[in-house]
């Protein structure tokens, strides 16, 4: 980005105020938002303009309009296909501008809740169980853990879609109908989350020059609701300004906890942000059990930043103005710009990926873990208690070393962890094989690496005396890449069990002979 005088375009999405549509209250949130840079700005003395969007096609014209080099990005959905709104910061430097707040990615990643939960999870930060319910589908109780539950809409903010109704205490009628409550009203899955007793805390989290600065912890007061009534911030509390939830539940900040805890939390708000990409200001939610055990229910990579809102009071509380604040993203934002440029304009999707010739394959290290698990969790096709399980395959891989039941391997190119495989035998049998995992990195995908892992697991086990490959997958459609990526490799399918992950979702059974696999010989 040129050295020049910085003026900014705030770009924000025109709420609606008519039409009968629900959660206009939120929507109209955005306005004070507006309001409270726009004063910042003129005490930074910061030429701005204000522009409202209504859909997401509206943006090339904009910003092709504009002269201003940095964005402030104020947008929080579109009047149709609202989850656009990640892809703003995308586009916004796309057209050689600086774009304020956390980038797509962040965004994207910290939209789906349910996605979220996987990528925390595999980064080993504790979330509350939960189970997805998509539209159209019914609960699945063989995978329905134990009460009291809270139900959300998978994709929303500000609370949308939440409020007393969405706590149920055990399965049943209730539960049904808060679950279709969400399918009807928002067209949306339904997230089943264990709903975790306890203190509520917002931990708001600043990036200087790259470092994460969490702000003082702050706790949602409910010490004024009467037993019985949910002690949640549901959308009453937060928009609804006559309802006792918005009249009751103050902020104490600084949030008094144990020096200990405080820490634990500080911790995995700063690790949640880097597990979702958020490198600029964002929002994390905690819930602590009775046993102060932390939980995180949610990371907003895209606050709310009014002055009445959490993260403007976080950062009263740390000594930092709200034109500091300002300032501090809109420099972020430039010096975003000018990284790119010093890199000469490179784009991750531009860089060339070396061939499947220079793949290693070596022994997993206790380095490779968050690696692996991270790119598992990327795939999406994992869910968060089957990344629990790889993890544990791993720890015991490398706790018991090479002669261990777990052989754990990965593949690397140019000391970068690309891929990971793991095998053992299976219990009970002469000479039969489980091949328990296979997960290449989606930026790597497609160029060999899964072969090359495949074939080095087969040669392994060969020469450990084995005769017979197994590998087991699900039905599903989304996993129709997976079995022709085995039967490619000359598995076949030997038989199916109907429903084993789950109602339609069928355990399919593929075997290979060690015979049958003819690079052993080469």
């Amino acid at each position: 980005m040129p050295r020049r005088k910085i003026s900014v375009l705030i770009l924000y999405n025109s709420p609606r105020t008519s039409g009968g549509q629900a959660f206009i209250e939120s929507e109209a949130g955005v306005l004070a938002e507006v309001e409270a840079v726009g004063k910042a700005l003129d005490k930074l003395r910061i030429p701005h303009r204000v522009v409202g969007v209504r859909e997401f096609e509206e943006l090339p014209a904009v910003l092709s309009a504009s002269d201003e080099p940095v964005v402030f990005n104020l947008v929080e959905g579109f009047w149709t296909n609202p989850d656009r709104q990640t892809l703003v910061p995308a586009i916004v430097r796309s057209f050689g501008k600086g774009c304020t707040g956390n980038d797509t990615p962040g965004l994207l990643l910290s939209l789906d809740k349910w996605q979220s939960k996987t990528l925390l999870a595999a980064a080993g930060i504790p979330t509350p169980k939960g189970l997805i319910v998509p539209v159209g589908e019914t609960i699945p109780m063989r995978d329905l853990f134990e009460g009291p539950y809270i139900v959300k809409p998978i994709q929303t903010d500000a609370s949308e879609g939440i409020d007393k109704t969405s706590i149920v205490q055990s399965p049943g009628k209730a539960l049904r109908q808060v679950v279709q409550r969400i399918h009807d009203q928002l067209a949306q899955p339904a997230l089943i989350e264990q709903y975790i007793e306890g203190r509520e805390f917002n931990i708001s989290v600043l990036h200087r020059r790259g470092e994460a600065q969490v702000l003082p912890l702050a706790e949602i007061d409910f010490s004024a609701f009467e037993p019985g009534r949910p002690r949640i911030v549901g959308y009453e509390a937060k928009w609804l300004e006559d309802t006792f939830e918005y009249q009751h539940t103050p902020r104490i900040i600084p949030a008094p906890l144990p020096q200990r805890v405080a820490a634990r939390v500080r911790e995995l708000a700063a690790a949640s942000c880097r597990a979702l990409s958020c490198f600029d200001y964002c929002r994390v939610d905690f819930r602590l059990d009775k046993t102060n055990r932390p939980y995180v229910l949610e990371v907003n990579a895209n606050p709310d930043i009014s002055p009445d809102a959490g993260l403007a009071a976080a950062i009263k509380a740390a000594g930092i103005s709200y034109p500091t604040f300002v300032k501090l993203t809109i420099d972020n934002a430039v010096a975003g710009v000018r990284k790119t440029e010093d890199r000469g304009q490179t784009h991750p999707a531009s860089v060339v990926r070396p061939p499947s010739s220079e793949i290693a394959i070596r022994w997993c290290q206790p380095e490779d873990r968050q690696v692996v698990l991270s790119f598992l969790a990327e795939t999406g096709f994992f869910r968060p208690d089957e990344i629990d399980i790889a993890r544990e395959l791993i720890d015991s891989a490398i706790a018991e070393g090479p002669k261990g039941h777990y052989q754990s391997f990965v593949a690397c190119v140019n000391a970068e962890t690309v891929g990971w495989i793991c095998w053992g035998p299976t219990p009970c049998t002469l000479g039969t094989y489980d091949i328990y995992w296979i997960g290449v990195s989606p930026a790597w995908q497609g160029r060999g690496i899964g072969r090359a892992l495949t074939n080095f697991a087969e040669q392994a086990i060969a020469e450990r005396g084995g005769r017979l490959f197994v590998v087991e997958t699900s039905s599903r459609e989304a996993y129709i890449p997976t079995r022709r990526f085995y039967e490619a490799l000359g598995y076949w399918e030997a038989g199916r069990i109907p429903d084993f992950y789950g109602p339609g979702d069928d355990k399919v059974i593929f075997l290979k002979a060690a015979s049958d696999a003819t690079h052993l010989n080469k």
